[in-house]
């Protein structure tokens, strides 16, 4: 037998519940951020836009440990699996949105680095450049996350999440 541990029980029951709800919170403030960004930018006001952006790479980074926690830490690396009776009109728009976002949410980390160094560095032709790939895949990968949540989640949850 395991002896109890508060340390134990909050892993076991509470954070296990709370991960995937603060993750697509994560995804969707990094969302806005990004959103925000891109109008301040659009408005001249260069200074905010670089906050902003900086605040949206913090939040993508904190969701990102976050993630690689649950999923490996309290899942135990097991899937989380929609329901059994999911229908197909769902099920299969639902693998395209995942694979599409499990690929490209893979560049995301060194597209963002290196868009955020060429800002950085003042160079900004080249941040430009990068922005106008990084932007697009970044805000598709926030977007499609909180879709996936919701559906994977809310919608057609399992009854019991790996974990639990």
């Amino acid at each position: 037998m395991i002896p109890f541990s508060i340390s134990n029980f909050m892993d076991s029951l509470v954070l296990g519940v709370i991960y995937p709800h603060l993750n697509a919170s994560l995804n969707a403030l990094a969302t806005v951020l990004l959103v925000t960004g891109w109008i301040l930018i659009k408005k001249g006001r260069e200074q905010a836009h670089k906050n902003v952006m900086l605040a949206s790479f913090v939040v993508s980074t904190l969701f990102l440990m976050s993630y690689l926690y649950y999923h490996i830490v309290v899942t135990g690396g097991e899937p989380v699996r929609l329901r059994e009776d999911t229908p197909n009109a769902v099920r299969y728009p639902y693998y395209f949105i995942l694979f599409s976002h499990i690929i490209l949410a893979i560049s995301v980390p060194i597209l963002a680095i290196g868009t955020i160094r060429h800002g950085l560095k003042d160079n900004r032709e080249r941040h430009r450049k990068w922005a106008r790939i990084t932007f697009p895949i970044w805000l598709y990968v926030s977007v499609t996350g909180v879709i996936v949540y919701i559906i994977l989640y809310l919608l057609y949850a399992p009854d019991v999440l790996p974990g639990s």
